[in-house]
């Protein structure tokens, strides 16, 4: 029960200042905004995170919670490769709709020069338990092509997808991610079919 009530305190700071980050800022957003919407404490915040930087990191955390809702809404009916451009559009609409472009970029820029923890590329992130788990089941149905191992077209997936988020970026958000990546995955994604 411990460890629940740890993660949902945690994970109220960390909705509360994307939230705030989202509406106001980044830089506009202060640490006694971010508790007082969380409805958390000096202390609580402080046992979590050094600062409103290291909530920078968490945004991983974010798409993490969004995959674990959407996994309740993949159906056995659809294709492993319906499943992939599912979560895809479903994670860039959020995206879209609730992520500053700022803050995204911010993100790429921190896991380019950080010398720690690469919180993008952590393996053990339910992103990746969730797209090992779709790619090895849509493999043994003959689904998806068997050329490559699962952990590879794992990586390849994800490379896929930050590179669509990080073109993005640097065009200051002038296309929509989500009709963009729409067009294009399927293309990238097509080396995944039998």
């Amino acid at each position: 029960m411990a460890k629940k009530s740890t993660r949902n305190t945690r994970g109220r700071i960390v909705s509360a200042a994307w939230k705030l980050f989202y509406e106001q800022g980044y830089e506009d957003t202060t640490v006694e905004e971010i508790i007082e919407l969380s409805g958390t404490s000096k202390g609580s915040f402080y046992h979590y995170f050094d600062g409103k930087d290291a909530l920078l990191s968490t945004l991983s955390s974010l798409f993490d919670e969004k995959y674990e809702e959407l996994t309740g809404l993949l159906t056995p009916e659809m294709t492993a490769m319906e499943q992939l451009l599912f979560l895809n559009r479903e994670l860039f609409h959020m995206i879209e709709d609730s992520i500053s472009l700022d803050l995204l970029a911010r993100l790429y820029s921190t896991q380019l020069t950080t010398n720690g923890e690469k919180h993008l590329l952590d393996h053990n992130r339910i992103y990746y338990k969730l797209l090992r788990k779709i790619i090895a089941k849509g493999q043994a149905e003959g689904q998806l092509s068997s050329r490559s191992n699962v952990n590879e077209m794992v990586k390849l997936y994800a490379l896929c997808e930050r590179a669509l988020l990080y073109d993005w970026c640097l065009c200051a958000g002038e296309y929509a991610l989500t009709e963009y990546s729409a067009k294009v995955l399927p293309g990238f994604l097509s080396s995944f079919l039998p």
